[in-house]
Formats: structure tokens, C-alpha cells, sequence
């Protein structure tokens, strides 16, 4: 009896695994795609080292002044040979931990993050998201601006501190800041590298002469120099003693002069242009700062009047923006100037003209100071004022709120009045100081309802989208506040 059988395995198919001997083999797997070489490591500048060096000196010069008997007693105590010796072996060891430092520093970026690996004895590595980028600023320092570097510094939401890559060629820099900026904005990687840095129209030039002017029309100014010629006076009728004149009165007059210089170097030359990336900021006359206030960030806009300065119809204009040091968006400038430039930063929004004071009976919760309070509300803004001297007026866009709050304390609560608090994402909070208890009550729950609306209507907050991101207008209309 025989017994039929079916093809083995082998026989079912043909080559290639094909359903028969005649039918085509299957086509072979495709290889698999080469892995992503891992990005190239730079180097900081050559000129580093000589930073870094300085740690060494800078410890024992901080041990020096912070105990200076006891340095100049242990100074003394050794030979010439001695000293000589040790300074032979601390240079060189100085020397040779800046180019260590250095030598061990790389930064690289990636798809996603700029990495930056340090450590000479304990190795360190920040990973820096750049869709978590909040601003890269360029600093050039007075001697990197002799020597033609600059440093990169890099604001980061989440955290308290500055990221730095310290020093980078000056071109090196910007064309690095460009690149962050443009991954950051959602640009193909193999195209960041090629976008350059965003086209810039300037609006405002703060003349240095108006800056000067209004350092000198500000009242701490002349209170520093009061307290500097009357405190003196003070301790010679009391002491007659010309040491302890000079020991009380150099020091309050230097800090009162120091303090006005320091602002006037700082914020000498300020410039504020309009980019895709955001406002720029340039300023300082030593140390020139180029800083990016991003878009969309700004949570909170100051327009401060002191009084003197009401005359000459001058204010100050300052910001918050979450995560970022940047507090001044124009130092000094004339009212229709500040106005324009609000409107630029704000998307359009306009600073109320006219403010609610608070009902007459709150007089009894702060007497006269309570003139200076004042509340109006756009459909795009929650602006309240306070000061009599000293006038400022805070701005919060409707979107940019994160929670309100009522208080009423109990002398406020027998007057009928409260406080409506609003908190915006810079963890800063504006109050509209004694409203009428139905208003604050009623302002309360409509704020909840503007905030909602004006967060599903805002615009997402996006590198290279900002009002700028269409061709840069002609520099020839570009503003300056006049002097």
C-alpha cells in the first residue's frame, strides 16, 4: 500500500521563500538606515584660559580681604624666598587650571538641546531644551570687547540661573544665538545653521543727554546727596571730630554719586529694536549687553512717572517676563513714545487714559494716598495705578492672568471696600487697591471670564512669529527719543 505525501517544506517553495518553483524570490529586506552621527563637540575660545585662571587668584585674594590681619600676619611670617617659591608654583598652577578648564569644556547642539560638558574633577553636563529657551542674550564684557569675544548667555524656563558659554568669538556667538533661536522656532536642523540672525528694526535710541537729565531729576538721587551733606554736618557739631566726618560722609557721598553712574553706564546708549525673535535690547557703555525679550512672554508692563520728571512729560517703562532677568524696556522716554512702544509690545493693546478712583469713604483705610489709586479695564487689558509721588500704572494682559483674589480685611470690611488681587505668570501680582465691595466682587468673578477668553483667543508663544516676522521695514522710519 502506498501512501502519498505532500512537498516538504523545502519543495513548497521555491527560492526565496516564493509559493512555487516558478514565481519570482521576494525582494530582500532593506538595510537598515545608518545611525545619526552623534553631533560635533566645540570648543570655547582660546582666550578662556585666562578667565579660568583667575579662580585660583580670586580664592586667596577673597581670603585676604576677608580676614586681612591675619593674611598680612601670615604674609609676614614667611621669608622673601619663601614667598617667591609659592608664587612661582601658584602662577603656574593657575595657568595650568584655566587650560584644563578649558581644554575639558565642549558644547554641542542637538535636534532637540544644547548640551555643554565641563569639569576638571567632577564632570558636569547641562542638557538645555530649546523648545524650554526663553532668551539668548549676547554680552560683551569691556576687555572681551578689546580682545573680540563675547559671552552667550542663555535663559531657561525653570530656572533661577543663567546658562553661559563663556568666551565664544564675537561672530561665533551671534551666529550661535541665531542658530538657537531658529531650532528653538521649529526650523529643520539642517537649515537652523543657515537661517542668520533675524533682521532688526530699531524703534527707540534713549539720547544719552535725556538719560543723563533724568538721573539727575530723580529723587534718590537728591535724597543720597542730602543724607551725604547733612549727616556729616550732624556729627561735626556733635563730635568735632574731622575723622569721623570723613569716615560717615565719603562713603554716603560715594554711594550716592555711584548709584547714579552705575545706571547711567548701565543703561548708556539704550537701544530697542523689533525682530521675529522678539524686542532687542542693546545697551551699556563698558559692558555692551545685547538682550532678547521673547514673544509673548511679557506678562506684566510698568509705565512709572516719578515727579519730577511730570514737567518735562518723561516716564519709565518696565516689564516682567516669566523666567527672564530683563526688567527695563526703556529707561526714560517721553509719554507718546512709551505709549507707542506699549502698544508694540502688548499686540495692539492701548493704555487706558482714564482711571476709577476708589470711593471717597476709603479715605478712612489710607488717608490721601488713596488719590493715587485707580482701576480701568479694557477688552484687552487689567490696568491699576497707585502713587501720588511716584505714579505707576501696571498693565496685565487678559491672557497673560493666572488667578484672581479678593481680600477684604475687617476696617475694609466696615468701610465697604476691598482689594482685587491679580496674579500673573512672572509670580508677580497687580492689585486694584479699595474698590467698592459689589465692584471687586462683580470684577472678581468678570476677570475670571476675560481670562479664559483671552487665552483661548492669544496667539501661542513662538520664536520667529513675533510682529516682526514679515520683511524688516525700511531703517529710514526708525525712532529716536528726542533729547
Amino acid at each position: 500500500m502506498s501512501e502519498e505525501t505532500g512537498p516538504g517544506p523545502d519543495e513548497a517553495t521555491g527560492p526565496g521563500g516564493s509559493s512555487g518553483p516558478g514565481d519570482p524570490p521576494d525582494p530582500p529586506d532593506p538595510p537598515d538606515p545608518p545611525e545619526a552621527a552623534p553631533p560635533a563637540e566645540r570648543r570655547l575660545h582660546p582666550v578662556t584660559p585666562l578667565r579660568r585662571a583667575w579662580a585660583p587668584v580670586a580664592l586667596l585674594a577673597g581670603w585676604a580681604l576677608h580676614d586681612p590681619n591675619s593674611a598680612y600676619r601670615h604674609i609676614s611670617d614667611l621669608a622673601t624666598g619663601t614667598l617667591l617659591l609659592g608664587l612661582g608654583v601658584l602662577l603656574p598652577a593657575a595657568a595650568l587650571y584655566g587650560f584644563l578648564s578649558w581644554w575639558v569644556t565642549h558644547f554641542s547642539v542637538t535636534d532637540t538641546e544644547l548640551r555643554i560638558r565641563t569639569g576638571v574633577l567632577f564632570r558636569r553636563t547641562a542638557h538645555i531644551r530649546l523648545d524650554r529657551l526663553q532668551a539668548v542674550d549676547v554680552t560683551r564684557p569691556l576687555l572681551a570687547r578689546f580682545l573680540g569675544v563675547a559671552k552667550l548667555k542663555m535663559d531657561v524656563i525653570g530656572t533661577s540661573s543663567k546658562d553661559e558659554l563663556a568666551y565664544l568669538g564675537e561672530a561665533e556667538a551671534r551666529a550661535l544665538r541665531a542658530e538657537l533661536l531658529a531650532r528653538a522656532a521649529g526650523f529643520d536642523p539642517d537649515e537652523a545653521g543657515e537661517v542668520g540672525e533675524a533682521p532688526v528694526r530699531r524703534l527707540v535710541r534713549v539720547a544719552p543727554r535725556m538719560l543723563a537729565v533724568s538721573l539727575l531729576l530723580t529723587a534718590t538721587t537728591w535724597l543720597s546727596l542730602i543724607g551725604a551733606l547733612v549727616v556729616p554736618g550732624f556729627l561735626w557739631f556733635a563730635t568735632h571730630n574731622l575723622w569721623t566726618v570723613l569716615a560717615a560722609g565719603v562713603p554716603l557721598l560715594g554711594a550716592a554719586g555711584a548709584r547714579s553712574a552705575g545706571r547711567f553706564v548701565r543703561e548708556y546708549d539704550w537701544t530697542l529694536g523689533e525682530s521675529p525673535d522678539g524686542l532687542r535690547l542693546d545697551h551699556g557703555l563698558l559692558d555692551r549687553a545685547h538682550e532678547t525679550v521673547p514673544p509673548g512672554r511679557v506678562q506684566t508692563v510698568r509705565i512709572v512717572e516719578p515727579w519730577l520728571w511730570r514737567r518735562l512729560g518723561w516716564v519709565r517703562v518696565e516689564l516682567d517676563v516669566a523666567g527672564s532677568d530683563n526688567k527695563v524696556l526703556l529707561p526714560v522716554a517721553d509719554r507718546p513714545t512709551a505709549r507707542a512702544v506699549v502698544g508694540r509690545v502688548l499686540a495692539g493693546a492701548e493704555v487706558p487714559g482714564e482711571f476709577v478712583r476708589p470711593p471717597g469713604r476709603a479715605a478712612w483705610c489710607v488717608p490721601a494716598w488713596w488719590r493715587g489709586y485707580g482701576l480701568a479695564v479694557t477688552d484687552h487689558l487689567f490696568a491699576a495705578r497707585h502713587g501720588l509721588f511716584r505714579r505707576s500704572v501696571s498693565l496685565v494682559p487678559h491672557a497673560k492672568v493666572q488667578s484672581v483674589r479678593l481680600e477684604q480685611g475687617p476696617w475694609q470690611r466696615r468701610r465697604g471696600v476691598a482689594d482685587v488681587h491679580v496674579d500673573t505668570g512672572a509670580s508677580r501680582t497687580v492689585t486694584a487697591h479699595l474698590r467698592d465691595a459689589a465692584e471687586a466682587a462683580a470684577l472678581l468673578r468678570e476677570q475670571a471670564d476675560r481670562s479664559r477668553t483671552g487665552r483661548r483667543t492669544a496667539q501661542p508663544d513662538r520664536w520667529m512669529t513675533g510682529p516682526g516676522a514679515g520683511p524688516a521695514p525700511d531703517s529710514g522710519t526708525e525712532g529716536t527719543a528726542p533729547g
